[in-house]
């Protein structure tokens, strides 16, 4: 588990912001027409958007990029009548897209391996800018696990932490109900309009009103059990830091603080006794070496010197959607065939093919765009990559 180190947490906050961009109808379209294409994923749409500076000229290429990579039938397009359906549900729901190109986008979240290329937002949108803790635990809470949350619930929300959840039974509903006055985000697994648990409608209701709702997820979209580890990803994604109240050894909480660890953030873990089962998760994310933690001035001690008076700026995401478009340059079938050579099932990171194949970085790239968009390679963290088998 990360520890507090001021040399990591500056790499991890870089000080210089990146350009951005604000969008017009018509780009939002054809940026989710992108994201809803097939084999666009989140790596790929933001390789697209850097390589052809638009949308629209990323849609436009798609088709011949997939052939040549070696995709024998045509790479399905969004069709624009499907996306214009999508962005008016959403409207009807009250919710805003925001995508990874434009101000808004939680920066924190920009900075995680493959961010959602868009969220939708309901409520109070600004809250997303500032600095947030993210509050987990189990669905089945004891009383004073219910109770040890609220404490930290509203300690933290007094001292300007916005407070991040799952808007699930137990340690996430407390949370949220008593960040309410102080600033609280939910992140939910299925569309902004489906409310889950069901239980939780006037909770929903309240934190539209008074917080912010967010999922990456389109109108309409029931979750199913393998949507929450992604939206899990999310919590932590937006977060400074996740504290963890009560979590079994096998638990969906401990999913989070894995997705926290690997994103560079802080995790505090409440110790509980031993024979409880639901302290199990706890206890073991200690001796794994999460910041053993009984009150909220242990996470304030720790985020401080980091969102103080002077808090580390965080970059928003390297994508120059504002440049012209540019004709890109072409990758030769010679240089085509060296990357494609160089892959394999086992994973390799992206500088190890430079290194194999003698290539610029910026070649390599445009030949794996290509490769992710036929459906032969797949993407791993940290940047590596492998042949799809």
């Amino acid at each position: 588990m990360t520890q507090p180190d001021d040399a990591g947490q500056a790499e991890f906050f870089p000080a210089s912001p990146l350009p951005t961009a604000t969008l017009d109808d018509a780009s939002r379209l054809a940026c989710l027409r992108l994201i809803r294409s097939q084999n666009v994923g989140p790596v790929t749409f933001r390789e697209l958007i850097n390589h052809f500076g638009g949308a629209q000229s990323a849609l436009d290429a798609l088709p011949e990029m997939s052939r040549r990579a070696g995709r024998g039938k045509p790479l399905k397009l969004c069709p624009q009548a499907t996306a214009e359906r999508e962005l008016a549900a959403a409207s009807l729901a009250g919710s805003v897209p925001i995508f990874t190109i434009e101000p808004g986008y939680p920066a924190a979240l920009a900075q995680i391996d493959h961010p959602p290329p868009m969220i939708y937002a309901r409520g109070n949108a600004a809250l997303l800018a500032r600095d947030m803790v993210a509050i987990v635990g189990s669905r089945l809470a004891s009383a004073a696990g219910i109770k040890l949350t609220r404490q930290f619930a509203t300690e933290l929300g007094q001292s300007g932490f916005v407070i991040a959840s799952g808007l699930a039974r137990g340690i996430d509903g407390a949370a949220h109900e008593m960040a309410l006055s102080t600033g609280t985000v939910a992140v939910v697994a299925g569309g902004i309009d489906i409310i889950y648990p069901p239980e939780h409608a006037k909770l929903y209701d309240e934190i539209t009103e008074r917080g912010c709702i967010i999922t990456e997820m389109p109108p309409g979209y029931h979750p199913r059990a393998q949507d929450f580890p992604r939206r899990n990803r999310i919590i932590s994604g937006v977060s400074r830091a996740v504290v963890v109240i009560e979590a079994a050894r096998r638990s969906g909480t401990l999913s989070t603080a894995r997705q926290a660890n690997d994103q560079n953030r802080e995790v505090f873990a409440v110790p509980g006794h031993p024979l409880d089962p639901r302290a199990e998760g706890t206890n073991q994310l200690i001796r794994d070496g999460a910041h053993f933690t009984t009150c909220s001035a242990d996470v304030i001690d720790v985020l401080g010197p980091i969102t103080g008076q002077h808090p580390v700026h965080v970059a928003e995401p390297a994508i120059a959607f504002t440049r012209p478009p540019v004709a890109p340059p072409r990758v030769t079938d010679t240089d085509f065939a060296l990357v494609e050579q160089s892959l394999s099932p086992n994973p390799i990171d992206i500088d190890a093919i430079v290194r194999a194949t003698g290539l610029p970085i910026r070649a390599i790239h445009i030949a794996l765009m290509e490769l992710d968009l036929a459906g032969r390679i797949e993407r791993h963290g940290s940047q590596l990559v492998s042949l799809r088998q």
